[in-house]
Parts: structure tokens; C-alpha cells; sequence
């Protein structure tokens, strides 16, 4: 029979330092962030042998008290917190009093460090966790600690490190990204005598992102801020043109902690995926500022891992700021001239002078197109989507009611005019070539040609007409004529139950049907005859796979796969009324340039572009 033993302080150290030290890495990371502590503006960190052989760390800071040097070598040794009350407000990167002594159980280590009131040092040197000597010693204002024979007393452990290139190469990225999350510190790294990376103090990120990255990510970079009552959000996401096959161009930082967040990158990538399809993951670097009560860093002995209070203001906040940045940026390459955005206003003030005016008027478009009572049987319904049974005596789609709370005194001929905002175009009036393929719309605008997705197009008309009545509850739903029952997982029923909200805020009735089915009533009218059963699996795991963090607003993936269903298709063939009627449907939406999916929904060519392409210019 087993009996219990009370291990080894040695043992328990270098079990201790398995958890926190992995690989030379680890070392780097848990010294510069104790450099950093100590309010150091300068920083040096020299590898040889991918840091098996030396980490020597060199910084300016505060440095450590003579009397504290072996006393910070103590397991649970740290100057950072003094009780349990102290976790729940955390400003440091250290606070565990792990890191030092893990480090010293399985290698050799010798520090040296020097306060202001002192006029000389102290020094300690210890071997496998054992005090080999300490004393006074003449040094500089700072800290220098050497880490030498990595694992020496563990040969163990050497085996499960990479290649020596390869661990180089995760001490390179690590210090580039501590550099990024602590830009206003000078971080320099020499690896077997080379230097390798330098930043400068910077009151700026995007300083220290050029000379990290190029000048290739800086110009294809584009910066977010967004804030809410607990934090505040700000850095910047890179084009689809500087995306990679792989994560690791992609940074966190909260309150300055590098650190990897699952609910974080999903937040940046799904606000991302809107507006931009690509196969491949975004560049970016996010810093949150948050009070230190919202979060828990006491996860993991590493501190790679954080805890957060507020997951859905959290994931809102990132979600909207990365949202907003990309719209911006997409908006800036179809400018519109101020005049043209004044004449979309008195064009639309003529529309709608046409249908409040007592004489009967035609409707005029912006690009003078017109149709008449002869093209009454042709149409676009707002409603239904391409319908050729439509009246155009009834008032288009995009000419909206005016409440009589609105309305003011009448100007002659029965005009009321309304007090809300005129709307924006956000693409100018574009004239009607034709249809090519029965699948693209071409026209052009001044010394510019475009080219118009009609199925991406209309489905985006589709997503914001959804999208904003499940915001305004609002969603016009048909009762199933059988309805459907769903046999649910225990996980997906739990799924159910905590999100019935937005099943109901998007038109879905759903009742609970014995222990773990649901039985569906009703859908919402535009899908038409939908596979209800795999739409509602689909929505429950799309739900899933997005965490906890997700708010009732951001159903970007399965509301944008329902929106397709209704949306006219590639190949179908429209006539030049319904094209008319949806590109301006387009040009008053939200955000007419991309599909739910992040395809483009317009390619424009300038003039320009197109004469050179034939050798003209």
C-alpha cells in the first residue's frame, strides 16, 4: 500500500518551475515584466544559444532593496501584492512570487541590482535553487540578472524544446510583442551578438509599429478606439492584404499584459469577417485599458490567461470599434463631392414631393432615369424582394413614412417636409449601363466604372432590413403549417434556454417539448419553406461557438446565411426598373460595400485604371 510523502522543498520547486518555466521564452517574458514593474525605461535583453546557454536581462529601473535580494528567490517572494484582498486589483504583470524562484530551481542564476539611496549594490548567484553567495558590489542604478544552463539539473525537459532556430524565432516574436504592448518603453534584444530589435520610447503605438513591422503593415494598417464605462479599446487591425495563414500576427494587450483571449480574437475576427471574405486571419494589435476589478488575472501561473467580468461589453466594445474602423476605411474609397450628396437630397425631396403632392408625378431617379405607367406591372417590393406583380403606384422601398409627429406646416402643394435627418448616400448615383451575365450590374459615375454584385447586393439590402427589426422587434413571422419538432443535446438545450431571446427577437416562436426537444411554431416570413431543423442546429452552434461574450446584436454569421435565402440569385435576369430600384435601395443602406459574408458588393475602375490596362496611358 502507498503512503502519502511530504515532498522536497527542492522537488516542489522544480515542479513548481515546470508550470511556469517552459522554455527559454518563459524565462524572457517573466524577466522583462518584472523590468517593466519596476517602471524601467530601458531595457536590454541579450540570448545566446536560443537562450539555453544565456538570458542576460538589463534594465534602469527602480531596482531591488539589498535586504529583499534573496528574499525575492523565496518561493511566493514578491513586492507586488501583500494580501488576498490585493488579487482583485491587480496593476503589475507579477504578483504570484513564482517566476524568480522557478527560474533559479533549474538553472544558474546571478542578480545584481542597485537602488537610487544606496551608493553600491548587491549580488547573489544561485545554482539548482541553492545560495551559492551574496554580497555588496559596485553596479549600476537598475537590476542585472544572467540565467545561464537552462535545465541543466533537468535533462528531461531539453527534450520536449524545439529546434534551436525555432526557439530563437518564439524569443524574437515574444520580445517584438512585449515591445508592441509597452511602446513607451526602449526594448532592445541581441541574440548571439547581434541585435535584432530595438524600439525607442514612444508617446505613439504606430511608431513602434513601423519600426516592428514595415512600412508594408504600416500602410495597410487601420486604427480603432472605441470605449464604455469599464474600458476602453484602441490599436489598430491590418487589410486583408497583410493576412496570414496563422494567429501569430495578432496581439492582445490588457492593461499592457499580453495575453491570448479566445472571446477577444473572436470579437476582432467576426467584426473582421463582415466586411472582409478571406480565407486567412487578420493582423492586429488590441490594447484594452480596463479597471483592474473587471478582470482576473490569477488563472494560470503563466499570467497568459485572463478572466473578465463584463464578457458582453467586453466583446461589444471590441466588436462595434473594429466594425466602425472598417466601415470608415471602406467609406473613404467611394468619397462622394459635397454637391452630389446636396443633389441626393433635392432629388429625394422631388420623390417625395411626387407621392405627398395632389397631381399624380413621375418618379425621378438620380441618374434621370424614369419609367412610366406603363411599367407599373414590373417592380422590387420591399417586403417580398423581386416581385413582378408590384405596383409602382405605391410609394418605392426607399421612401419612408413620414409620422405626423414629424411633419410641419405644409409649403404649398401639400409638401410636408420632415424634420428627421435627411439620409446619406454612401455611393454616388450611379447611370445604368445594362446587366452582363444576368449576374452583374455595370454603370458609371463621372470618369468612374462599376460593377455591382446583384446577388451580394440584394442580400445585403435583405441582412440590414432584418437586422434592424430584430433590433426594433419588429420581425414578421408565418406560422409553420406543421410545426417542427428539434430533438436537442443536453449542451444544446442549456444553449436554448440561456439565448431564447434571440430566437424570439428573430422571428423564431419556439416552445419547449419535453426534456430536452423544442418544437418550432413559427419563422420569419422572408426565409420562405426553410430546413428548420438544420437551420436551428446551425444558429445553436453558431451561438456556441462564439462564447459567452456574445450579445443579442451580433449574429453576423447565421443571420447573414438567412439573408441569402430571399436574395435575388446570379443568372436571374432584371429588367432596368428593378435594377434601378435596387441600386438605390443600395446607396441609402448602412453599409452597401460588402455582403454579409464580407464579399464586395461594388468594384469600381477609374478612367484612368481602364486606359491603362488597354496601353493608352
Amino acid at each position: 500500500m502507498r503512503r502519502i510523502n511530504l515532498l522536497s522543498e527542492n522537488t516542489a520547486n522544480k515542479i513548481a518551475a515546470g508550470e511556469v518555466v517552459e522554455r527559454a521564452s518563459s524565462v524572457v517574458k517573466e524577466l522583462v515584466e518584472n523590468s517593466l514593474d519596476a517602471d524601467s525605461k530601458n531595457i536590454t535583453i541579450e540570448i545566446e544559444d536560443s537562450g539555453n546557454k544565456l538570458i542576460r536581462i538589463t534594465d534602469d529601473g527602480r531596482g531591488i532593496h539589498p535586504e529583499d535580494i534573496k528574499i525575492a528567490f523565496l518561493p511566493h517572494g514578491t513586492s507586488k501584492i501583500s494580501s488576498v484582498e490585493d488579487i482583485y486589483d491587480i496593476q503589475s504583470f507579477g504578483f504570484r512570487g513564482e517566476a524568480l524562484a522557478s527560474i533559479a530551481a533549474v538553472s544558474k542564476v546571478r542578480l545584481k541590482s542597485r537602488m537610487e539611496a544606496f551608493d553600491y549594490g548587491r549580488e547573489i548567484y544561485i545554482e539548482g535553487g541553492k545560495v551559492i553567495y551574496e554580497k555588496d558590489v559596485g553596479c549600476n542604478l537598475g537590476t542585472e540578472i544572467e540565467v545561464k544552463d537552462l535545465f541543466f539539473n533537468t535533462p528531461g525537459r531539453q527534450k520536449f524544446l524545439k529546434s534551436p532556430q525555432r526557439e530563437k524565432s518564439i524569443i524574437n516574436d515574444l520580445v517584438l510583442k512585449l515591445a508592441l504592448g509597452n511602446y513607451k518603453t526602449s526594448i532592445t534584444l541581441i541574440n548571439d551578438g547581434k541585435q535584432t530589435l530595438r524600439t525607442f520610447s514612444e508617446d505613439e503605438l504606430d511608431k513602434t509599429l513601423r519600426i516592428l513591422y514595415g512600412k508594408e503593415v504600416y500602410e495597410n494598417v487601420i486604427p480603432i478606439e472605441n470605449h464604455s464605462d469599464i474600458l476602453s479599446v484602441y490599436g489598430y487591425i491590418g487589410k486583408e492584404s497583410i493576412s496570414r495563414g496563422s494567429r501569430n500576427r495578432q496581439s492582445i494587450f490588457v492593461n499592457k499584459r499580453l495575453i491570448k483571449s479566445s472571446l477577444i480574437t473572436a470579437a476582432v475576427e467576426n467584426a473582421f469577417k463582415s466586411f472582409i471574405m478571406v480565407n486567412k486571419f487578420p493582423f492586429f494589435v488590441i490594447h484594452i485599458d480596463i479597471f483592474p476589478e473587471f478582470i482576473d488575472p490569477n488563472v494560470h501561473p503563466t499570467k497568459n490567461e485572463v478572466k473578465f467580468l463584463e464578457e458582453r461589453v467586453l466583446f461589444k466594445t471590441i466588436f462595434d470599434g473594429v466594425h466602425s474602423a472598417l466601415k470608415e476605411s471602406l467609406k473613404k474609397s467611394f468619397i462622394i463631392p459635397e454637391e452630389i450628396e446636396d443633389l441626393a437630397i433635392v432629388q429625394e425631396d422631388k420623390l417625395h414631393k411626387s407621392y405627398t403632392s395632389s397631381e399624380p408625378s413621375q418618379i425621378g431617379y438620380l441618374n434621370d432615369n424614369h419609367y412610366t405607367s406603363e411599367d407599373n406591372n414590373l417592380g422590387y417590393n420591399k417586403d417580398l424582394g423581386f416581385n413582378k406583380e408590384v405596383n409602382y403606384n405605391d410609394k418605392p422601398s426607399y421612401i419612408r413614412e413620414i409620422p405626423i409627429e414629424n411633419q410641419v406646416e405644409p409649403k404649398g402643394d401639400n409638401i410636408y417636409y420632415n424634420k428627421e435627418i435627411s439620409r446619406i448616400p454612401k455611393i454616388p448615383p450611379i447611370k445604368l449601363i445594362g446587366q452582363c451575365f444576368n449576374s452583374y450590374i455595370i454603370g458609371e459615375y463621372l470618369d468612374e466604372l462599376y460593377l455591382i454584385d446583384q446577388h451580394a447586393a440584394h442580400e445585403k439590402i435583405l441582412f440590414e432590413k432584418y437586422r434592424k427589426n430584430i433590433g426594433n422587434f419588429n420581425v414578421v413571422s408565418q406560422i409553420l403549417a406543421v410545426p417542427t419538432i428539434i430533438p436537442l443535446t443536453f449542451d444544446e438545450y442549456a444553449i436554448y434556454k440561456d439565448n431564447e431571446e434571440i430566437f424570439l427577437n428573430a422571428g423564431f416562436m419556439v416552445e419547449s417539448f419535453g426534456e430536452n426537444d423544442v418544437l418550432v411554431r413559427e419563422v420569419p416570413v422572408f426565409l420562405g419553406k426553410p430546413h428548420i431543423n438544420n437551420l436551428f442546429h446551425d444558429m445553436i452552434e453558431n451561438i456556441k461557438s462564439m462564447g459567452s461574450g456574445l450579445t443579442i446584436d451580433i449574429k453576423y454569421d447565421k443571420i447573414a446565411s438567412l439573408a441569402c435565402k430571399a436574395a435575388v440569385k446570379a443568372n436571374d435576369k432584371l429588367s432596368d426598373v428593378e435594377i434601378l430600384s435596387l441600386l438605390e435601395e443600395l446607396r441609402y443602406i448602412d453599409e452597401p460595400f460588402t455582403c454579409p459574408h464580407g464579399r464586395p458588393t461594388i468594384i469600381k475602375y477609374s478612367l484612368k485604371e481602364i486606359e491603362k490596362s488597354f496601353k493608352r496611358i
